[in-house]
């Protein structure tokens, strides 16, 4: 039920095998090809990732029946080997925005991962939480992601609700679950809009080329329905701010849904959004980009406010939070780029 909004990178699968089949091959089931190739994998476990939708031939996903034929190229994506996650209470500074005995607003600086989770089994936000609150019973459990009702990506800072207990924790990741929250990100995106303001919508899933990247796929094909709300908030010549309200809270939602639209947001190395996308040939410029860059090290993400009902009160509860330093400084100094050219957008 709990729906993890804008979630941060996915560690939990790795790529990969790749198979060429000989010109000699009869033709064989995928799951049983794969079963001899590949060292202690399961047949059920080959079937699970065909219906992750990880099995795929000649860059075209596959279910576990397609027969491999000659010259055909095989890949898979699979789980990394299960490894019990232990919390570890860590005694990490947190910025507490709001608590009482329901939940806690915590407002994350970029760099710093949610929970732990493949490769990032310590140094998480949930270690810190699990040393403030050691003794509360959800951090003393079996959950390994424990009071967690959402997250966001590791460099994108922001605000996160976080419960205190398992009956709070199931009526606030309810409201995540029914869309009822209010989220409201700032974005600094490459190149002018058109609009004012928009919607974006297109499912969102995994990239069949790199299952670590999110992709649009034409609606009812594959992927979750999303819907991103956007207004336009400064243009600043090549690069524009923007407010992003999510509708859906989907895995790098307002990433992708920005690329999709011709807009990666600025120096997001997944997305294109490290490139200089907009603006002129001169060496200047191209150091002044490059600068930018230097002092925000990151995808210029932040979730600004968050907003919900109180779990045991009747009371609706919406919570604030400032641009962190290094996206104002370079939203300041984009406008004084502005201000210092005349600029034709």
């Amino acid at each position: 039920m709990i729906d993890y909004t804008e979630d941060q990178d996915d560690q939990e699968l790795f790529e990969h095998y790749r198979f060429s089949a000989d010109s000699g091959q009869n033709p064989l089931r995928i799951d049983k090809y794969l079963q001899n190739k590949i060292e202690n994998a399961s047949r059920s476990k080959i079937q699970a990732a065909a219906d992750n939708g990880s099995l795929r031939v000649n860059d075209k996903v596959v279910k576990s029946n397609y027969k491999v034929k000659p010259g055909d190229t095989v890949t898979v994506v699979l789980e990394y080997p299960p490894r019990e996650i232990e919390i570890i209470p860590e005694d990490i500074p947190l910025n507490v925005v709001y608590e009482d005995e329901s939940f806690v607003i915590v407002n994350k600086p970029p760099g710093l991962v949610v929970h732990p989770s493949y490769g990032h089994y310590t140094g998480t936000l949930i270690n810190a939480l699990a040393y403030r609150y050691k003794d509360l019973p959800i951090f003393n459990g079996n959950d390994a992601r424990p009071g967690l009702v959402h997250r966001i990506d590791k460099n994108t800072s922001g605000l996160l609700v976080i419960a205190k207990s398992e009956e709070a924790k199931a009526k606030i990741a309810l409201q995540f679950f029914e869309h009822t929250t209010h989220r409201r990100y700032i974005a600094l995106v490459w190149g002018n809009f058109e609009e004012d303001e928009g919607t974006i919508t297109g499912h969102l899933g995994r990239s069949p080329k790199n299952r670590k990247l999110m992709t649009v796929f034409p609606d009812g094909e594959y992927g979750k329905h999303a819907i991103t709300h956007y207004k336009v908030l400064e243009r600043l010549g090549y690069v524009t701010l923007v407010e992003c309200r999510l509708e859906t809270g989907r895995t790098h939602q307002i990433r992708v849904h920005m690329q999709h639209i011709g807009h990666p947001l600025f120096n997001d190395p997944e997305y294109g959004g490290d490139k200089i996308l907009k603006g002129t040939t001169f060496t200047k410029y191209k150091q002044f980009v490059q600068n930018c860059f230097n002092m925000l090290p990151r995808q210029a993400l932040h979730a600004k406010e968050l907003g919900f009902q109180h779990p045991s009160k009747n009371e609706y509860m919406k919570f604030d939070s400032e641009l962190p330093d290094d996206m104002v400084a370079v939203i300041e100094k984009w406008r004084g780029y502005v201000d210092s050219r005349d600029l034709e957008i």
